[in-house]
């Protein structure tokens, strides 16, 4: 769209404003820090609402500082009558923070008596810093000429062709400051945060539906099909989150298989572990046949039963006699293996003593041959 064309649909929005809307009163005059504070509650808010949410945070804490240090959900449910207290909790408190970490304190009013550019610079930077923010402190406490659109007002924009889609969604419109004076500012400010936010809380709002008509035909239709777009949109990011968790639900799955198959190798430790329960189970047999024998044998010396009365003391004996064998034969058998370790015991100590003896000999040598020092 040329800039001629679209200044005339800017100007062309007020007329129909003005016509539909009244003008709010001006706001009360408030310090630098206050500006950006009510401009977080009013981000795409009633006005009603955010001067109410504002009203009870100076109500409920102290100072700012103990705002600061509030939680967001603590934040989020004193501001309960805002549209999205949540978002509002957000913005106020991250700017709030880096406020307070850029300049160390809450009383901004000296940025008023410096350079226009420079203090916008300061501001820009800060992290929780948005785009309606910024323009609602440059118009309001700077007193700047830069008027504020959030989300709710760009939707008029797009609907009403006087922005594109790439324009929106960058969030400027460009040559609104050049269309609208500087002295009109905060009038059309005013004013077309009124429709926007009427139809963010009721798409089927009739005043502002009328009004949008009244600027461009098709508007109602246009601001129809972007609630379908908008609902299908969401539909579709609700569809990829859940794909998005699905897939790191299986990656993390897999991951944990790799992991526990990576601390289990593979044919090392488990053969290991069945050889010796094989073994103690090819051994329990062998147990139990040697356990079985002597159950097998020992009924037979008591077969007859006159010979156990006649001749109790041979049987007796005759134990005895067997493990004196047993034990000759083991004493024997140790005495034979005791010899040959005897013998090599013998020869080390053989070897030993005449390896010291040569030693000995060598140092005595030695000793004959060293010169006495003079005395």
């Amino acid at each position: 769209m040329s800039a001629t064309n679209r200044s005339k649909l800017i100007t062309k929005l007020h007329t129909a404003l003005k016509k539909s809307y009244s003008i709010p009163p001006a706001s009360p005059s408030r310090p630098l820090l206050e500006h950006a504070l009510y401009a977080c509650l009013l981000e795409d808010c009633p006005s009603e609402l955010a001067d109410e949410g504002l009203a009870k945070l100076e109500q409920d804490y102290f100072d700012w500082n103990e705002v600061r240090v509030t939680t967001v959900t603590e934040l989020s449910d004193v501001l309960s009558s805002l549209p999205d207290p949540g978002k509002a909790a957000l913005r106020l408190k991250t700017n709030l923070q880096s406020i307070f970490e850029e300049f160390y304190s809450f009383d901004l009013d000296h940025l008023k008596k410096e350079n226009l550019g420079k203090a916008v610079a300061k501001f820009e930077k800060l992290p929780g810093m948005t785009p309606f923010v910024l323009s609602y402190i440059i118009q309001h406490g700077l007193g700047g000429h830069s008027i504020p659109i959030d989300y709710s007002a760009m939707v008029v924009m797009l609907v009403s062709g006087i922005a594109s889609q790439t324009e929106a969604a960058d969030g400027r419109v460009p040559g609104l400051e050049r269309a609208v004076p500087k002295s009109k500012g905060i009038e059309f400010a005013n004013l077309l945060h009124q429709p926007a936010v009427a139809l963010l809380m009721d798409p089927s709002d009739k005043t502002a539906r009328a009004m949008l008509e009244s600027v461009a035909k098709g508007s109602a239709a246009n601001l129809d099909e972007w609630l379908v777009s908008k609902k299908a949109a969401k539909k579709r990011v609700a569809k990829r989150k859940a794909e998005e968790r699905e897939t790191a639900k299986q990656e993390a799955e897999a991951a944990a298989i790799a992991q526990a198959e990576v601390k289990v190798p593979t044919g090392k430790k488990k053969p290991v572990r069945s050889a010796a329960k094989a073994t103690s189970t090819t051994n329990k047999p062998k147990a139990a046949k040697k356990t079985a024998a002597p159950k097998a044998t020992a009924p037979k010396p008591t077969a007859p039963k006159a010979t156990a009365k006649t001749d109790p003391p041979q049987e007796a004996e005759a134990p005895k006699a067997s493990k004196a064998k047993k034990s000759t034969k083991k004493s024997a058998s140790k005495k034979t293996a005791d010899a040959p370790a005897k013998k090599k015991k013998a020869a080390t100590d053989t070897a030993e003593t005449g390896t010291s003896k040569t030693a000995t000999g060598k140092k005595a040598a030695n000793r004959k041959l060293t010169k006495r020092k003079p005395r």
